[in-house]
């Protein structure tokens, strides 16, 4: 990894990966942006905490209010940039969100996005490019079956 130069930007996102558990399986919704598929997130504002940040990056994003975050999962993502010629340090932290099958039937994407897909697993991770998203949404997978079969149990 790069240095951090002198003067370097740092960025903080936060966002979410929405998954719903239908009768076929978990699907799980990807947004399309000019140039890959990913998941929804969106800069932290002064006021805002993480957890702040990414329902209303939810909300803006996928016209969803009605979500429950699943404890015990947290990701972060950290990568460097360039934007106008200066290095930008990035971190973005994304949670695990649930939606049921008839929330998930209400999607709405805003302008930041050309489309968006709910898809099972194998699907999603050949659609996804970004190394990064691909380890994240597999790590997302594997804590949801242990989830859902704890619930199953209780």
């Amino acid at each position: 990894m790069p240095e951090i130069e002198e003067g370097a930007k740092k960025e903080k996102s936060a966002g979410a990966i929405i998954y719903y558990a239908g009768e076929k399986g978990h699907k799980f919704l990807l947004l399309k942006y000019k140039t890959y598929w990913g998941f929804a997130k969106g800069v932290i504002e002064a006021e805002e905490s993480m957890e702040e940040t990414m329902k209303r990056e939810v909300r803006e994003e996928t016209n969803l209010d009605n979500f429950r975050i699943i404890p015990g999962f947290r990701y972060a993502q950290r990568w460097f940039f360039r934007a106008e010629g200066r290095l930008v340090s990035k971190e973005a932290i994304f949670l695990l969100v649930k939606v049921t099958e008839e929330q998930a039937s209400k999607v709405k994407i805003s302008f930041e996005h050309e489309d968006f897909k709910w898809l099972g697993y194998e699907e999603a991770l050949s659609c996804i490019k970004i190394k990064n998203n691909k380890e994240m949404l597999k790590s997302a997978y594997d804590f949801v079956k242990k989830y859902e079969e704890q619930k199953k149990l209780l």
